[in-house]
């Protein structure tokens, strides 16, 4: 039987998301690694103290400063820097993940630190990999949902990267296709910080000029979730106008939320967006790059 059901699971795979309820029926697979990406922007350490009072069983944790990002370079990167491929293929090994396991992605309900897992192991080319929706609050909300203290004592794999999905788009690169009828730049933050009416975070208000703007938050319903793939289409097709998402390149302030957006374009079934990876944080350390405001 047990040989039955784990044939049933290799074949049943998850690109885009997965429901708790999908989950709950699948938590005793063999072939299966939950990733816990809850993080706090205000508190780096609230995700971790979170985990450490329960998560989903068989979850490990992952921290988006030290497992999802590389160090910062004052003056040259954005706050968020995309580690480089070696060091990503070292962590997924150190996670239990190679071909056969499917990955589940999950943090608060807005599920954007998910989404930046999810990005990554796509752009080393595994698609077997969701994030799920809703988050720990929709594995929470479900009848008797099992919640962990314990730490999994995780066996290594050799993750081999694959065909990269998508495109990594840096400074030069945006700076050339702002300017191309042929692309589209969209900026993932708030309304309030693309026009550059107040920057929070970083220390340049504004947007990269030529961009649109689709805050990624419009992306759930008021419960988390993400909304209906037909409606996600009905969000972006107008803002592609007639292009398709591999000619999109997407950022935000620092290469996290806008991966939110990347995620909500496949889930529609549009394609696989770029991401320009460093974003607003990254493009600001330049002081000649223009900066645009409304």
């Amino acid at each position: 039987m047990r040989c039955n059901v784990t044939k049933y699971y290799l074949h049943t795979m998850f690109t885009t998301l997965i429901s708790a309820q999908q989950l709950a029926e699948r938590i005793a697979d063999p072939e299966l690694r939950i990733i816990d990406c809850r993080f706090s922007l205000a508190d780096p350490e609230a995700g971790r103290s979170a985990y450490s009072q329960g998560h989903i069983p068989g979850a490990v944790y992952a921290h988006l400063d030290e497992d999802l990002c590389a160090p910062i370079i004052p003056g040259q990167t954005g706050r968020h820097p995309l580690p480089d491929k070696d060091f990503m293929m070292q962590k997924f090994t150190n996670w239990g993940i190679d071909d056969s396991v499917q990955v589940v992605a999950y943090d608060d309900k807005t599920s954007m630190v998910a989404s930046r897992l999810w990005w990554m192991l796509r752009y080393l080319g595994h698609t077997r990999v969701a994030v799920l929706d809703g988050g720990f609050a929709a594995w929470t909300a479900l009848p008797d949902a099992p919640v962990s203290l314990d730490v999994p004592n995780v066996v290594s794999r050799a993750f081999r990267p694959g065909t990269q999905v998508g495109q990594v788009f840096s400074a030069d690169d945006v700076e050339r296709i702002r300017q191309d009828a042929a692309f589209i730049l969209v900026d993932s933050r708030e309304g309030f910080r693309y026009r550059g009416e107040s920057e929070p975070i970083d220390p340049v208000a504004g947007h990269i000029p030529g961009a649109v703007n689709a805050f990624f938050m419009e992306n759930l319903d008021e419960g988390g979730r993400f909304l209906p793939a037909e409606q996600l289409r009905g969000r972006f097709l107008p803002m592609l106008d007639g292009l398709p998402a591999q000619q999109s390149v997407f950022y935000c302030g620092s290469g996290v939320s806008a991966c939110h957006n990347l995620l909500a374009i496949a889930h529609a079934g549009l394609g696989d967006a770029g991401l320009y990876a460093g974003s607003w944080s990254e493009w600001i350390t330049d002081g000649a790059r223009p900066v645009g405001r409304v």
